[in-house]
């Protein structure tokens, strides 16, 4: 008998949830928050309806804003010295991945101690963390529903993956009206990263039939709704729809986990400033078609959610016109296309490579890897 788990928090959903941050954070138990942000988020305003909704429900606050991409974990350890000499007993967290993986880590160390570094890997966290509610302002990483944390180890310039059941928050807000802020870089970056996640999930190991239904969900809302919300900052449709993907890709990965290319993704992304999901963009298609031999069924499968029609074909073929589909939606919306691009240098392709091996993620990539098959994914991305 098959046993499936599936986890996740209180969702809110729809335009103007946002100013349920202070009232969520009241029916947790709260009294003095932690407001977790980043620059970009302050600058567009978002920050301050956070603090506005707090203080309207009575909640003491402060605000800890100094997070970068790809975050650090110097960033944490700042983050944990200012919850603490403040005396704070909950985290909200708003703005993308970045933001959001810092609020949950920052979580971990105030009441578990030690440093960030010791929680690398799957359940290593003993003991119970502060209430969470996180706000998502990009439609991209699915960390506001997802168990997982990856901050970067400054030494070791790597991306420590932190997989977690006490990471998943208690209450996700997604407010689609936030998404008007981006740029269409951004836009295009952070829906990639949402495709990358849904597919990932569908061909994983540890997929299951409620993994299965949030990933297909979350493909086809991309395949339809990316192209405009990249040509558009007022189209609400396109951006209630890939606010929704995002939610629904989250479910999927944090419950399926993912694959080869966020381990690939995450190795380069602890060595260069770049946006994850535009590394993810240009790995997807490649690691695609080292995958497909794994399960072409699924493959195939994928082509049919992106809308291709496949009928009459064999599941290898159709999986490539999937593979093939992805390049072409990479191209139409302005993706960088290779690594060299966006500065990875190709001296580094080795040691990126070992890291990746050992990437919590690998663990569920479809097909078995070894670290020369990576290096030559990582060549031919090149």
């Amino acid at each position: 008998m098959n046993i499936h788990k599936f986890m996740m928090p209180e969702i809110i959903f729809g335009n103007g949830s946002i100013h349920q941050v202070g009232e969520s954070c009241l029916r947790l138990g709260a009294t003095n928050v932690l407001i977790v942000s980043d620059p970009g988020v302050m600058e567009a305003g978002w920050l301050d309806v956070v603090m506005k909704s707090c203080k309207q429900a009575g909640l003491k606050y402060t605000t800890f804003y100094d997070v970068t991409i790809n975050p650090k974990d110097r960033e944490v350890e700042k983050g944990c010295e200012v919850y603490i000499e403040n005396e704070c007993d909950a985290i909200i967290g708003i703005g993308g991945g970045s933001a959001i993986d810092v609020a949950k880590a920052i979580a971990i160390l105030v009441t578990n101690g030690g440093q960030i570094h010791d929680y690398e890997g799957v359940d290593k966290i003993r003991r119970p963390l502060p209430p969470q509610v996180m706000v998502p302002t990009t439609a991209g990483s699915g960390s506001e529903v997802s168990q997982f944390s990856v901050i970067v180890d400054t030494k070791e310039q790597k991306k420590m993956t932190i997989i977690s059941r006490s990471l998943i928050p208690d209450i996700a807000i997604i407010d689609p009206e936030t998404l008007s802020t981006k740029s269409a870089h951004l836009t295009a970056s952070t829906g990639l990263d949402v495709l990358t996640h849904g597919i990932e999930a569908y061909v994983s190991l540890a997929a299951t039939p409620l993994t299965d239904v949030q990933a297909k969900n979350a493909i086809s809302l991309v395949a339809e709704y990316l192209r405009p919300s990249v040509a558009s900052k007022i189209n609400q449709e396109a951006k209630t729809n890939m606010a929704m993907a995002s939610l629904q890709a989250g479910l999927a990965f944090s419950n399926a986990i993912l694959g080869a290319v966020h381990a690939m993704s995450h190795a380069v992304g602890g060595k260069y400033y770049l946006l994850h999901g535009d590394v993810n963009s240009i790995l997807l298609p490649h690691v695609m078609e080292y995958n497909l031999l794994a399960n072409p069924k699924k493959f195939a499968d994928i082509a049919l959610f992106l809308g291709v029609d496949t009928r009459g074909m064999p599941y290898m073929e159709a999986g490539k016109k999937a593979i093939e589909y992805v390049k072409q939606l990479t191209i139409e919306i302005g993706a960088p296309q290779r690594l060299s691009d966006i500065g990875v240098e190709k001296e580094e392709i080795r040691k990126m490579s070992l890291v990746a091996l050992h990437d919590a993620c690998m663990i569920t990539n479809p097909r078995d890897i070894t670290v020369e098959d990576i290096e030559e994914i990582f060549r031919k991305a090149w």
